[in-house]
């Protein structure tokens, strides 16, 4: 195996705000692993919704405070590697993981519950609490770098944790099964697309809310209608019909997606890119018996299941693009258009 070199290349972010807060840079000390840790060689990395909104303090509450501008609410602390979608090979382990794992192939969990040897009160996003896979290494305690046997590439791997991961995360908590009708909304995003396809593995039907330019790519993920972003939900599905709202996008439909919720429906959401502020008739809420179901904590079960599902070929790895390590920035100003379905992937390695 190669040395391990002393510095590397990677982004930092230096502060909240626009592209200039992306500093490429060819010296920054490769991490060392802790006792608990593992030093993953970074293959490939997806670009995510949270590393715009990271940037840009989208998740500050107060319009002048962006300090508690992180998912989880905590201060981001600058320089930060962001980059939650990890795939890549173990080059080195603390002095109490088992060596065998060296070469291991691996994708990171991105919710992680332990970092620097001790278990975290709250848990943290890897590429936000702590630094993720926008640079040549990075670390990660050993529990959540989970091994996968798979003929896929980096690039494809490294489409999974992230939005498939919320995805199973979304569809475990609502507890989607075989006999479930299924909504759910900006079904051609990263996590949309992933819904599908892992309700489509449980036995669901599903029908999803997507732009006309992407039915057809939709349909084909495994959904059986589509419906425009601006239809009416009650003229479309009719009030009462569906089972699940899977929903990532919040806005001013918000109030139709409970209406078409049967009595004692599940909706979850992990997600609010058409507008955080929303209205809401309790009635509907009490009257129908409805279960609201907030999602960012991933279950304890979830990532590996995941993982066994990606080994199965249960799902397949949607990759819209792929950028050099150096178009960073470039990447992320295509994200922002919404013009693609599936992933965005750096090539950190280059391979």
């Amino acid at each position: 195996m190669n040395a391990i070199p002393t510095v590397m290349k990677g982004f930092q972010l230096t502060g909240h705000g626009g592209l200039d807060k992306l500093v490429f840079r060819d010296d920054i000390p490769v991490p060392t692993p802790g006792p608990r840790d593992v030093l993953i060689k970074v293959g490939a990395a997806g670009v995510n919704n949270t590393d715009l909104n990271t940037r840009l303090g989208w998740y500050s509450k107060s319009s002048s405070d962006s300090g508690d501008a992180s998912w989880s609410g905590n201060p981001i602390q600058f320089p930060r590697i962001q980059g939650a979608d990890v795939s890549g090979r173990i080059v080195a382990v603390g002095e109490q993981v088992d060596t065998g794992l060296i070469d291991a192939r691996v994708l990171v969990e991105p919710c992680i519950f332990e970092a620097g040897g001790k278990e975290l009160a709250q848990p943290w996003y890897f590429g936000s609490e702590c630094d993720g896979g926008f640079a040549e290494y990075t670390i990660v305690a050993a529990r959540h770098a989970h091994r996968i046997e798979s003929n896929l590439s980096d690039i494809e791997l490294a489409s999974f944790p992230c939005s498939y991961s919320t995805a199973e995360n979304l569809l475990t908590r609502a507890g989607v099964g075989a006999n479930d009708r299924l909504l759910v909304t900006g079904a051609s995003g990263g996590v949309g697309s992933a819904v599908i396809q892992l309700a489509r593995a449980r036995g669901a039907s599903v029908i999803a809310i997507t732009s006309p330019a992407k039915s057809d790519q939709v349909m084909a993920l495994g959904a059986e209608r589509t419906l425009a972003r601006d239809a009416k939900l009650c003229n479309e599905l009719g009030k009462n019909s569906i089972d699940v709202v899977i929903d990532l996008v919040a806005g001013k439909q918000w109030p139709e997606l409970l209406d078409v919720l049967k009595p004692f429906g599940r909706y979850a959401t992990s997600g609010a890119i058409a507008g955080p502020i929303v209205e809401m008739d309790v009635r509907t809420l009490y009257l129908k018996d409805l279960t609201l179901f907030g999602c960012t904590v991933l279950g304890q079960d979830v990532f590996p299941n995941l993982i066994k599902r990606i080994g199965a070929g249960e799902v397949s790895a949607l990759v819209a693009d792929v950028f050099a390590l150096a178009e960073l920035a470039d990447a992320q100003k295509k994200f922002e258009t919404k013009q693609h379905i599936g992933k965005l992937i750096i090539n950190v390695s280059g391979d």
